[in-house]
């Protein structure tokens, strides 16, 4: 095999298939989610409750099941049984007969999603060379999100065939067994990897410093990008007095399909290109690309090709940053450590999330779009900084991997 291909294993093709299956089964219940609370009398309000108690579980879950992820000899039974339980999860979101079981069914898909998250990282890192970490994570961020844009057609398809939300939830659990199975069959790890057996708090503490200095930009940059629902309500509003509601929410929802293919071809894209080029350097473009959207918010853009524009440079920011994140943690840390690391970056990037999105709702709310999205431009700037400063310091020390 030529040593551009190298990369392409039956770990690599295993980890991506899982993420396709499972994204194909949790947003096909999350594109219902709504309307099914609402049958089962649930509000908006308890929407919000569902959707936050299960992020909040889920980022505890990242945290212990990155340590957890270290202090195990084998990370692929803790990957695949993850992978399992999310897959089960929508038999109690189907059988629900009030809200409290759907809040139920919906913690237990994200506290295993977060138990799996930062040992499928880990597996994925440990099976190719670091010169191939951009692409091997960009692939696997792109089937993800395939999976992600297909599920609500998929939705779709189903409930015009006569099945209804009940039984389409139920469906959805084929594509979430099959993620576990593709783990199983395909991924391999090493049999004589030596574990940390280190408490929680001090292996949180043992990371390498390069790694928390990474972080703080990270985070800081975090607290500014809100969440892509944004997007929409942004589009929802400035098309709605110029063609109406009905024709706004339409249009709204082709724009986000535009957002989506630009984040699933940017994430292999990104990813494969940051093994070619300064990996802090693509990483401050794609932070770049997401500031720049926002301040085209504040600056109120309305017309429809502008809109076009800022949904597909949207989705092009998070499909590079991810990957790439993700390939810079596997350069700062070894592989002892990676599992621990995987879940410091996903408690960052989801607290980063949940604050940002409370916060610009809230200025949003108080003082207008304009102020809203101008501030978290300023608030992703600052982390544009200091993750460019950590980069500096970097450099002097030590080469960085892809430059």
């Amino acid at each position: 095999m030529s040593r551009a291909h190298r990369w392409i294993n039956r770990t690599i093709l295993g980890i991506g298939l899982a993420s396709f299956f499972s994204d194909l089964s949790h947003e096909t219940v999350t594109s219902l989610l709504p309307a099914w609370l609402a049958t089962c009398g649930g509000a908006a309000a308890m929407l919000g409750t569902v959707e936050g108690v299960a992020d909040g579980f889920s980022m505890l879950a990242k945290l212990y099941g990155g340590w957890l992820a270290d202090r195990l000899q084998r990370r692929k039974p803790l990957c695949a049984s993850g992978y399992a339980v999310m897959g089960l999860s929508p038999l109690i979101i189907a059988a629900a007969a009030n809200p409290f079981l759907i809040l139920l069914g919906r913690t237990m898909a994200w506290v295993s999603r977060g138990l799996r998250t930062p040992a499928r990282k880990a597996l994925l890192a440990a099976a190719v060379e670091p010169e191939f970490y951009g692409r091997a994570f960009g692939l696997e961020r792109a089937l993800d999100t395939t999976g992600a844009i297909l599920a609500p057609l998929l939705a779709l398809v189903l409930l015009s065939a006569g099945f209804v939300h009940r039984q389409v939830i139920l469906f959805s659990i084929i594509p979430g067994l099959l993620a576990a199975v593709c783990i199983m069959v395909f991924v391999s790890e090493d049999q004589k990897r030596v574990p940390v057996q280190h408490g929680l708090f001090s292996s949180m503490t043992s990371l390498p410093r390069p790694l928390y200095r990474f972080l703080l930009g990270v985070g800081i940059f975090g607290l500014g990008d809100f969440a892509d629902t944004f997007y929409i309500l942004y589009a929802v509003t400035k098309l709605t007095p110029q063609v109406g509601a009905n024709e706004a929410a339409r249009m709204s929802v082709v724009l986000y399909a535009i957002h989506n293919v630009a984040y699933a071809l940017l994430s292999y894209g990104g990813g494969w290109l940051s093994d070619y080029v300064n990996r802090r350097v693509l990483l401050l473009t794609g932070y770049l690309c997401a500031a720049a959207a926002s301040l085209a918010m504040a600056c109120q853009i309305s017309g429809i090709p502008s809109l076009v524009v800022l949904f597909a440079l949207g989705g092009a920011a998070v499909g590079i940053y991810e990957a790439v994140e993700d390939a810079i943690v596997a350069d700062l840390v070894p592989d002892s450590q990676r599992g621990n690391a995987y879940g410091a970056l996903a408690v960052t990037t989801g607290t980063g999330d949940l604050l940002s999105s409370v916060s610009v709702g809230a200025l949003w709310a108080s003082f207008g779009a304009g102020i809203a999205f101008a501030s978290a431009a300023v608030v992703m700037l600052t982390g544009i900084l200091l993750v460019a400063f950590a980069a500096l310091r970097e450099s002097k020390t030590m080469p960085i991997e892809g430059s």
